[in-house]
């Protein structure tokens, strides 16, 4: 019998509308949870910032990753990836699953650019072995992105059984579509959106979405669905759009 998982990936963009005109981070909640989703990949997640604090009234008093995990997703980690004076943002992964153990790993390419690899593994009921996730969220500049990449397959090929379920998701910032190549030659994995729809999702920016930089690439599922979240109302929160992916495990 087949174990089905729904998964999304959204970056946040801190919590704020574009331009950071309005903190949307309540609004932002109720659509995620809107999703259904059994596992979230989240970036540009904010942990802290004293500035925001202070100047908004309903500003959450945990982390964000917390505030939005709330009751739905009792599991959860974040990485910790740029720290400033106000507080410091990354990555985080919501799991209605036990998450067993993670870790953050630093994939920055160079100082001006802070990027992390947020690695958990989860147990699943049903699933033999422990599934595991990856959030990525990759560098602006393609030298960057390629030193990033590697550091990728690195983890993949020293920490994850080659039988055991894969799931890696997040903000690529891979304009011309590279990343999909090497990851499907050097590792087998395969992007929902392509499997499912035959090209890679438009995520970008939310208003007009014209680039594919939002992916979620799998190994050992199927793909059932794969869902662009479009329409005036998500817009209002985020410049990228979220993606949904309905999987498939034997």
């Amino acid at each position: 019998m087949s174990i089905v998982l729904r998964v999304a990936s959204y970056n946040i963009h801190k919590g704020f509308s574009h331009f950071n005109r309005r903190m949307v981070i309540h609004e932002l909640r109720e659509r995620l949870r809107a999703l259904s989703a059994d596992i979230v990949f989240l970036q540009e997640v904010q942990g802290s910032h004293a500035g925001h604090a202070e100047r908004f009234a309903n500003w959450p008093t945990t982390p964000q990753y917390e505030f939005l995990a709330d009751s739905v997703w009792p599991d959860f980690a974040y990485g910790k990836n740029a720290v400033y004076d106000a507080g410091h943002h990354g990555n985080a992964i919501l799991s209605r699953y036990p998450i067993l153990r993670w870790e953050n790993l630093d994939i920055s390419a160079h100082a001006y650019e802070s990027r992390g690899l947020l690695h958990a593994e989860m147990a699943v009921p049903g699933m033999k072995q422990a599934l595991h996730c990856l959030c990525v969220h990759m560098g602006l500049f393609e030298r960057g992105r390629a030193i990033q990449m590697h550091l990728l397959a690195e983890r993949i090929r020293s920490a994850v059984p080659d039988d055991a379920p894969l799931i890696i998701a997040g903000d690529f910032n891979d304009w011309r579509i590279r990343a999909g190549k090497q990851l499907a030659q050097e590792l087998g994995l395969r992007e929902v959106f392509e499997l499912a729809n035959g090209s890679p999702a438009r995520s970008f920016p939310s208003a007009f979405p014209m680039f594919h930089l939002d992916r979620i690439y799998v190994r050992g599922f199927d793909v059932a669905e794969a869902r662009v979240m479009h329409g005036a109302y998500w817009r209002r929160i985020s410049d990228h759009a979220a993606l949904t992916a309905t999987l498939k495990h034997a």
